[in-house]
């Protein structure tokens, strides 16, 4: 069996949100990024031996959060002893906007994940108007209007990261044999 992590900084719980239903999906350990951009050892202990992670931001001004970032810089450990290379890697984000710039923040994960050696998975759910409907291929998009609750996240999202996270599992598991 497979160990899959979600790592996610959330600022106001609309990206935790998707972080919970992309975890569902890939019955996955949520690691959740404090407020000071931290995590414990043992998250990152979580991290190393997960055969799949999955990222997860929100994006502010065009990029993942600075707490998500710090996060990032700290994992140059991993990239220098090689611990994360040949895992399965996906990432997710939420933001206002329907374009907002997510699609920067997706790519922000896939560079990160590239130079950590890992293999991303993208999305391959085409839109039907409810289940993808942002129409994203590189990973998962949300949004939800910029006084919205996270209660108000449409359910055609949440279902969208379920998928996902489901995904991104299977993967993990046919890499692994």
């Amino acid at each position: 069996m497979t160990q899959s992590v979600v790592i996610y900084h959330s600022g106001y719980g609309h990206t935790q949100r998707l972080a919970q239903s992309v975890a569902e999906g890939a019955n996955a350990q949520l690691i959740a990024i404090d407020a000071g951009g931290n995590i414990t050892e043992s998250d990152w202990a979580a991290l190393d031996a997960a055969d799949a992670i999955v990222m997860g931001s929100p994006t502010y001004m065009g990029s993942v959060s600075w707490q998500f970032k710090k996060f990032a810089d700290a994992s140059s450990k991993q990239w220098m002893s090689g611990a994360w290379k040949d895992k399965v890697a996906g990432g997710f984000t939420i933001s206002a906007n329907l374009s907002g710039d997510k699609l920067s923040t997706l790519q922000y994960f896939i560079t990160l994940s590239m130079q950590l050696g890992m293999v991303w998975v993208g999305q391959a759910i085409p839109n039907d108007g409810t289940v993808n409907r942002l129409g994203s291929s590189s990973g998962l998009m949300a949004q939800v209007g910029p006084t919205s609750p996270a209660a108000d996240i449409p359910q055609g999202d949440l279902d969208t990261a379920k998928a996902y996270g489901a995904r991104v599992a299977q993967m993990a598991a046919k890499l692994r044999g």
